[in-house]
């Protein structure tokens, strides 16, 4: 049953064409992704979708009964509320339900009346299908779930980070029938990311459009995949693998059908060339339909990707040491954020750096760049690194300055111009090198100040890889890029001869591009794990994950009606899940070698007189391990048995 239909959809802005002809059907329970280059006009669509723009051209059908939000990028929230009241809000057609049952009650209580028991019947099975009777512990639920710490502050005094989550926490609660989504996951740490894929899986029941770079989410979550390419909306089967193969299928046609119209024109051109005597005798409607395919667009005509190939040769050469930290204390007034933290980069590393937010984070990428001074400890920059800065808000950029003068680092680069960028031999014009990003000729003129986010995200990346940086600070650099340019950097850092520190949400990102994870635990710990953040997943101990479950809540007793209890159902796996469940047989397999090299060690008789202290902690030890290995084998049984099961 469609929630929403829309066809022919047309809008511009001035003589920019962002989409047109568009036409997209999403119906109940769906998942639907959509993806396109920043500035495509993503967000856009959205809106107009959602009824808060109105396009050119071009019809939407909304259901009557059906209810439509919208998170936007830069929620707009009453600064004097709280989390808790926003949220609450969200209730508001449930709790006129409940309060209206209760009403009834009481009626009943004094006055027996078949047509009020019968309205409070209807009103009972409404109430059933707006989430049930226990509906307002979820307020609270949902708000610690996303990692809002102070339900009770008013929305005024917060981060645009945590005002995002204030608003996603809205429409999750509020529960419409679409929800449309944009770049839900930003300012998500990893495992509330993990948990909202899971929520969308499993427990939201209305359909969801959402705008996404979270190449996960989008392959866990959808059922169809649209893409907004070049003003046209082409429709995906499936997630995010799905999209991939079948992109690639349609560009192999369109390369077959560019092939031949080129051979076309070969023969047309060929044909035309013999001179006007020749032709005369030809038909005039051959020479038009020759004139027109010479004349049209190619039909791969493709928008275009950024380019970072050959970047990273423009990193410095490094010496032997990069970066020290060693035995690191940070803290912010009487929070301590780093205990006794050791690291040493080697030439090469990219750590990714994951946590709750608030844990520290962007606190220790300060430390390392010299703007905050340890606690304890100490953080030695080796002599020949040098740092570059990709900060979240994009502070390195001057709003009122142009996207030229910003990369060229001096006003009025166009007139006095702009200079050369170098990189290892190769050197071209500050121009050339912002095409490369996907700024071309009068766009550099542009003030930064009127760029979306996604292009803002792209000026910050070109001005910091020009500079010749070896070692690169990454805070959130996920944030607002598009998918076709998050891959470019995941392909230039994986080939980058510096070194990189990353704090990321994105778990794609960390898996491709990540050597080991720097994990911020409780207490101020701060522990390294070698390898992806897949592996990270698989090998850290269940307990030391952060619990995103809520405090217990005492849920009031539901008014006495029939109930009926289904069997519960097998979940699918979610991400945390797949993963554990990739890498648990060689997690178990280094359990039982370890197990076999303790107990070679106690076969040594002398041990147990020379020295028995040893000897009762290593076979402690083997216990210890053996226990281990059978609960991991549970779990393998518990996760594999689910492999198969479909969201």
């Amino acid at each position: 049953m469609p929630v929403l239909s829309a066809r022919g959809l047309v809008k511009a802005y001035g003589p920019q064409t962002l989409f047109q002809d568009v036409a997209i059907t999403i119906v109940r329970g769906e998942r639907v992704g959509l993806l396109g280059v920043n500035g495509t006009g993503k967000s856009t669509l959205l809106r107009v979708l959602a009824g808060l723009e109105i396009a050119d051209e071009g019809t939407i059908d909304r259901r009557k009964d059906s209810t439509i939000l919208y998170l936007s990028q830069e929620p707009e929230l009453d600064p004097d509320k709280t989390p808790r009241q926003i949220v609450e809000s969200g209730l508001g057609e449930w709790k006129a339900a409940i309060n209206h049952y209760e009403e009834l009650t009481k009626r009943l209580e004094t006055a027996s009346d078949d047509a009020l028991v019968h309205e409070q019947s209807e009103l009972a099975e409404r109430i059933e299908g707006l989430g049930g009777w226990t509906r307002g512990h979820i307020v609270d639920d949902m708000l610690t779930k996303l990692g809002v710490q102070e339900p009770d502050r008013p929305v005024g005094s917060m981060s645009g980070g945590e005002r995002r989550r204030v608003a996603l926490a809205h429409v999750l609660v509020a529960s419409p029938t679409l929800a449309i989504l944009d770049e839900p996951t930003n300012h998500l740490d990893t495992f509330t990311i993990d948990w909202l894929e899971g929520y969308l899986m499993d427990q939201y029941k209305g359909a969801v459009l959402m705008v996404t770079h979270d190449r996960y989410v989008l392959d866990a979550c959808c059922h169809h995949t649209y893409e907004l390419d070049r003003g046209t909306l082409v429709h995906y089967q499936g997630g995010y693998g799905d999209y991939l193969d079948q992109k690639a299928e349609r560009l192999a046609h369109e390369d077959r059908a560019e092939q031949n119209r080129m051979n076309f024109v070969r023969r047309e051109k060929a044909w035309l060339s013999r001179g006007p005597k020749a032709r005369s005798t030809k038909q005039k409607a051959r020479i038009q339909r020759a004139e027109a395919v010479i004349s049209a667009d190619p039909i791969n005509a493709r928008g275009g990707n950024v380019d970072l190939g050959g970047l990273e040769r423009g990193a410095a050469g490094m010496g032997k040491s990069v970066l020290d930290l060693e035995a690191l204390d940070v803290m912010i007034g009487n929070k301590r954020l780093v205990k006794g933290l050791d690291l040493h980069l080697v030439t090469g590393e990219r750590v990714g750096i994951v946590g709750p937010n608030g844990a520290g984070k962007t606190s220790l990428l300060r430390v390392v760049l010299g703007e905050l001074k340890p606690s304890a400890g100490k953080a030695i920059v080796g002599t020949r690194t040098k740092i570059a800065m990709f900060d979240q808000a994009r502070a390195q950029l001057r709003d009122d300055w142009s996207i030229l003068d910003n990369v060229a680092e001096r006003e009025g680069a166009e007139r006095t111009g702009a200079g050369m960028v170098t990189f290892g031999k190769d050197s071209m014009e500050v121009r050339t090198y912002l095409e490369k990003f996907l700024f071309e000729g009068s766009k550099q003129r542009q003030k930064v100040g009127s760029l979306s986010g996604g292009e803002r995200a792209r000026v910050a990346l070109a001005k910091m890889l020009k500079g010749g940086a070896n070692l690169l600070l990454l805070d959130e650099p996920t944030n607002d890029l598009d998918i076709a340019t998050l891959s470019a950097l995941e392909e230039l850092l994986e080939s980058w001869p510096g070194c990189v520190l990353a704090v990321s949400h994105d778990r794609y990102f960390l898996d491709r591009v990540a050597t080991s994870i720097l994990s911020f635990e409780p207490d101020g710990r701060v522990i390294q794990y070698q390898g992806n953040y897949a592996n990270y997943v698989s090998v850290r101990a269940p307990a030391q994950r952060p619990s995103a479950a809520p405090p217990a809540v005492a849920i009031p007793a539901a008014p006495p009606l029939p109930k009926f209890v289904e069997s519960p159902a097998r979940k699918p796996l979610s991400y945390s899940e797949r993963t554990e469940l990739d890498n648990i047989m060689s997690v178990i397999a280094a359990a039982e070698e370890k197990v076999t090299a303790l107990e070679k060690t106690l076969l040594d008789p002398t041990i147990y007189s020379s020295k028995p202290d040893e000897a009762k902690k290593i076979s402690a030890n083997v216990d210890h391990t053996k226990a281990e290995i059978a609960r991991l084998l549970t779990r393998w049984e518990d996760l594999e048995s689910r492999r198969d099961v479909k969201k």
